[in-house]
């Protein structure tokens, strides 16, 4: 048997991460270090009474910060589980004044709109809608997808923080909370996902056919390069916040709870608030062998959610997020043939290390983007993705 084939069967003795995963290492008891680096953050985020003490210290920076103002902070809602959970703890528990902002570039699943419409009146909270250009949004995915790299839905993430941090901007607000937690997603590796706006850039410079609209801070849209994090971080000081760090978590409290709060309905799988994802499944599993589910259901067997035994039953089926319907949707919305498509998926896979990226100038200031984690400038999560996995 070749080593290749021998990394390949190996999994993690904990979780059900596996040898084919890069950047993955494991320990003499076969444990790896996606497991070590959850453990770490535990500690950096523990659940005791030092982690109530910080979260509550920073409760009290948000609400001195929106003081006089109509709200005192941002939050991101997508019509799924953990961005509502997110604006209900953000109003309920922790009394905040939030502004929920949607972004939307065309592929929202119609029960998630419905999520948020029940929520934000039953919560009483205000939303705007950040509605993105129609032909940038399709450029950009059909550009992603002709690049043959896995990141198919960077322009997705990359919209979505640019319309936090532009709604931020425009409303003078400090704070960003978004609904991530570790504990239930964990960190996908590097080299399955890599997020970066002059990446995004570089692929659309090759692959895209209309020119974006210029950057403005108020609206943004698709720009979130290093000149625009800097500015929206160190000029206008914006801290994004994942706030489900600081709380134990748990996928079905929070189903039980939102369900009988808010009446909320389970998009159908986990990211199936937006139906791009199903393509994104799709096309990562069958031409790139990657199934985000691994790193996922990890994080909920380290959490103490999901058993290992459970978690591989479930991936040894397909992703309930692979709906040929709703792929088949999304190639007709992006106007690709089935011609066409079959030629996407028989490409050479590539990855973002052959396209112009800022990873090398992030590597060399290393220790600089590790001091903005510690001083809450970044996520530390950002610290850990770019460098621990």
């Amino acid at each position: 048997m070749s080593s290749t084939a021998e990394k390949v069967l190996k999994r993690c003795s904990r979780c059900v991460m596996h040898g084919d995963i890069p950047g993955i290492t494991f320990d003499r008891d076969g444990i790896c270090n996606f497991c070590h680096l959850q453990d770490k953050m535990d500690r950096d985020y523990p659940l005791d009474h030092k982690g109530a003490y910080r979260l509550q210290q920073l409760i009290g920076r948000i609400k001195s910060r929106g003081r006089g103002k109509p709200f005192d902070c941002i939050v991101g809602i997508s019509g799924g589980r953990d961005s509502m959970y997110t604006l209900y703890q953000v109003v309920k528990t922790y009394d905040l004044r939030p502004l929920a902002v949607q972004f939307d570039d065309g592929f929202t699943n119609p029960v998630a709109e419905e999520n948020i419409r029940q929520a934000v009146a039953a919560l009483d909270v205000p939303v705007e809608k950040v509605t993105a250009s129609h032909s940038e949004s399709i450029d950009l995915k059909r550009a992603f997808l002709a690049a043959s790299v896995p990141d198919l839905d960077e322009s997705t993430d990359i919209g979505i923080a640019a319309a936090l941090y532009g709604k931020a901007c425009q409303h003078h607000l400090s704070y960003i909370l978004v609904g991530q937690s570790f504990r239930t997603e964990g960190i996908g590796p590097l080299g399955w996902y890599y997020i970066d706006g002059k990446y995004l850039k570089a692929v659309h410079r090759k692959y895209g056919e209309h020119p974006l609209k210029p950057w403005k801070p108020e609206t943004p849209g698709y720009h979130l390069d290093l000149g625009q994090m800097i500015y929206y971080t160190i000029r206008k000081g914006i801290r994004t916040i994942p706030i489900l760090y600081y709380e134990d978590y748990n996928r079905e409290q929070a189903d039980t709870l939102l369900s009988a709060a808010l009446n909320w309905k389970h998009p159908g799988a986990h990211y199936g608030d937006d139906h791009y994802q199903s393509l994104v499944a799709y096309v990562l599993r069958s031409k790139f062998g990657i199934d985000r589910r691994v790193f996922n259901y990890s994080a909920l067997i380290r959490s103490g959610q999901l058993s290992r035994e459970r978690a591989l039953e479930k991936l040894s089926g397909l992703p309930d997020l692979e709906q040929k319907e709703i792929i088949d949707k999304c190639l007709d919305q992006l106007d690709i043939t089935p011609g066409a498509f079959e030629k996407i998926m028989a490409s050479p896979p590539r990855s973002f290390r052959d396209f112009s990226t800022n990873y090398p100038l992030m590597k060399q200031m290393k220790w600089l983007i590790y001091a903005a984690t510690r001083l809450n400038i970044l996520p530390s999560s950002t610290y850990d993705k770019y460098f621990n996995t």
